[in-house]
């Protein structure tokens, strides 16, 4: 069984969020291009950041590292998922980071279904999953390597995520692939 992971393609992470990513709008449609074909997942499921009061994860002086600007406060537009998705049907939407910074989306949780990302994959018998979304550098990359921790065969599509640093991507990759992690475009997988 296969999974593909949508990670924080969130509007605050988007041009004209508070957090915007350059290419985030883009992504989250072309995320949508890919949902609307015959995309072979078994499963689909989505990661948001989801602060109620992450402590120094937010400040009004961020560094860009380990504090930021607030961004997808509960409850807020901030928070959804950006409108450029569409409406696809995930199986589990795993929120993170209400009471401190979270990254990966094996931080997080499906209220509804009150069950982690990881155990829910496994209660599925996912094997191998695709990472997508925003942003490259940070939460794609928290979430793929914790999803090759959890045992996962992990793939990240490059094509479909956006960097905060589009500089730092090629040591990534290299970073990934030397981790065990694949890196591809969205075709040709």
């Amino acid at each position: 069984m296969r999974a593909l992971i949508v990670v924080d393609v969130q509007n605050d992470f988007c041009e004209g969020g508070s957090l915007a990513v350059t290419g985030g709008a883009a992504v989250a449609a072309s995320i949508k291009e890919l949902l609307a074909g015959d995309h072979g997942y078994d499963l689909v499921v989505a990661t948001r950041d989801h602060h109620v009061d992450p402590g120094p994860h937010f400040s009004d002086t961020p560094d860009y590292v380990d504090s930021w600007p607030p961004h997808c406060v509960a409850g807020t537009p901030g928070a959804e998922l950006h409108p450029n998705l569409g409406s696809p049907e995930f199986a589990g939407v795993f929120d993170k980071g209400e009471y401190e910074a979270a990254y990966s989306g094996f931080e997080g949780r499906d209220s509804t279904l009150d069950v982690g990302l990881a155990e829910f994959l496994r209660s599925h018998a996912v094997t191998s999953v695709d990472v997508v979304g925003i942003a490259t550098d940070h939460c794609v990359r928290a979430t793929a390597a914790d999803a090759l921790a959890a045992g996962f065969d992990t793939t990240v599509l490059l094509d479909l995520t956006a960097a905060v640093t589009p500089a730092s991507v090629p040591a990534l990759v290299e970073e990934w692939e030397d981790a065990g992690i694949w890196v591809a475009p969205i075709l040709g997988r």
